[in-house]
């Protein structure tokens, strides 16, 4: 193909990303460098509250236990469906991924359902003995994390399914006939050749997880805010645009920060990952 017959064909796709994707974000942070206090103001502002540096701390944590939960989960889930055989591995892939097809908002609503001091899982354990009266789980860290698992669990199994599938079965059996155990098979050869398919999830995770609002406002409330659900405070509710523009451009700089250094990670691991 000639390189203009290429620059043709790229062009409109170039373009919207800039256009609806770049130029927007540029803008927003363009606005926090603007303020007649002076132009990091708004960052100082941030970081000198307490209550702001914890409503991030607690992001990142809840983002990153979320991520390792689910990486761990989906890894499991997808190592044993990639060794299925054909139709039993498409029941079980149409299974793993069935939760995708309600909504977000629906998903949590039924932890809400689970979790509450009425529901299910209450029930159960006073029902069995374990407990005298009803457990607290809504609105706490925990709740928020188990939601956040069970909503992006399908999306990381999706994403190493077909990775796991693609390691030929001979390299395994090589290790094996060559006398490594199991584990060691597992860390010099599985690991490093399904590293892509990791850190597309643990990105897709992250970032997804960081930047939620919907599970955190439902599950979490005002006690467990998160960088979500104070951005849409500051934007809808107390109209504080500048506010609202600086936590977002602290949240982009996070994430890209955090892919960044799972990048690095996955060169480390296998320097043909990425």
């Amino acid at each position: 193909m000639k390189p203009f017959a290429r620059w043709v064909l790229t062009m409109p796709a170039t373009i919207a990303v800039v256009v609806l994707l770049i130029v927007p974000v540029a803008i927003t942070i363009a606005a926090t460098f603007a303020e007649p206090k002076g132009v990091f103001a708004p960052y100082v502002t941030f970081f000198s509250s307490g209550f702001r540096r914890a409503v991030l701390y607690r992001t990142l944590e809840v983002a990153l236990v979320t991520t390792a939960i689910s990486l761990t989960v989906g890894f499991i889930t997808a190592y044993v469906i990639a060794q299925m055989p054909g139709r039993a591995k498409s029941i079980m892939i149409v299974a793993a991924v069935f939760p995708l097809l309600t909504g977000v908002v629906v998903r949590s609503f039924a932890w809400l359902i689970i979790l509450g001091k009425n529901g299910i899982l209450n029930a159960m354990l006073i029902s069995t003995g374990i407990i005298g009266e009803p457990l607290s789980m809504l609105y706490t860290e925990g709740s928020v994390i188990v939601a956040m698992v069970y909503l992006f669990v399908p999306l990381m199994i999706l994403t190493l399914v077909g990775v796991l599938e693609g390691i030929p079965r001979d390299l395994i059996d090589a290790s094996a006939s060559l006398g490594a155990k199991p584990l060691m098979t597992f860390f010099q050869v599985i690991l490093p050749l399904a590293t892509p398919g990791l850190i597309v999830g643990a990105v897709l995770v992250f970032t997804g997880s960081f930047t939620s609002y919907a599970t955190p406002q439902l599950l979490g409330g005002e006690k467990q805010m998160m960088m979500g659900t104070f951005l849409y405070q500051r934007a809808m509710v107390t109209f504080d645009w500048v506010g609202a523009s600086t936590i977002a451009a602290i949240m982009v700089v996070l994430t890209l920060g955090v892919v960044l250094i799972m990048s690095r990670i996955a060169r480390r691991l296998n320097p043909m990952a990425v």
